[in-house]
């Protein structure tokens, strides 16, 4: 592991969240239909940090409601959005917590979203790499080290 960087595998079971000061965009549809300097991070043991943006970072008219919920076992029901931009819909792409946990109480108005269903996703000016795996949220950055839950054979991990 070299300076800067950090393990997976020392990230705790269950979740802990930190503060984020990065700089977040996301693109769809070739619009950035998000930007923000303030977010959360979940850390979980074998994942990449899945990123919490708040919901006022994103432009009018780039979330829609959608059908379904799933649940955590740390953070409670899940609600989900689409994302909508001019040329592109990517549905059931984000979710969020309307009444998380306690623990998680933070999160309350953010959403975090799989960054492999929008063109790209971006922290700070690197361009991230979706966590494999169709139900996985993390995002993947040069300072993140694996190896990542979600690849063929680890999801008994």
């Amino acid at each position: 592991m070299g300076p800067g960087q950090e393990s997976v595998w020392d990230y705790p079971r269950p979740p802990s969240v930190r503060h984020c000061d990065r700089a977040i965009r996301v693109v769809l549809g070739g619009e950035t239909i998000c930007q923000t300097s303030s977010s959360w991070q979940v850390l979980e043991t074998s994942h990449p940090p899945t990123y919490y943006i708040p919901i006022t970072a994103f432009v009018a008219g780039s979330l829609r409601p959608a059908d379904g919920s799933s649940y955590c076992e740390a953070k409670g029901q899940a609600a989900y959005f689409d994302l909508v931009a001019r040329n592109r819909i990517a549905h059931r792409a984000a979710w969020y917590y309307p009444t998380p946990e306690p623990a998680f109480a933070m999160l309350t108005d953010h959403l975090a979203l799989y960054a492999g269903m929008t063109d790209a996703c971006y922290v700070d000016d690197e361009r991230v790499i979706p966590q494999p795996g169709s139900f996985y949220g993390g995002w993947i950055t040069s300072e993140i080290i694996g190896p990542f839950k979600g690849y063929p054979g680890t999801s008994s991990w």
